[in-house]
């Protein structure tokens, strides 16, 4: 489970056996755990975290999403 991104608590990550689905990518905090796919970003799960934290997370997914979409690609190329 590479961290490819960490943003104030939140480590964004993917999981190894996960390449059978489109590109995505984990954010966990101390709160919990949430999962946005990324064509198109929308939330796919969440564990624990409040509404304000995923909005938070959203606009974070958004200005990163060309990097988090470079990374996952990378990652599960392998």
């Amino acid at each position: 489970m590479p961290t490819i991104l960490r943003i104030w608590n939140f480590r964004f990550h993917f999981y190894s056996d996960e390449n059978n689905e489109p590109p995505h990518v984990h954010i966990a905090s101390s709160d919990g755990e949430c999962k946005f796919w990324l064509e198109p970003i929308r939330l796919a799960k969440n564990i624990g975290l409040k509404p304000h934290t995923l909005r938070e997370i959203e606009k974070l997914v958004y200005e990163n999403v060309d990097f988090l979409k470079e990374k996952y690609n990378e990652y599960h190329r392998n």
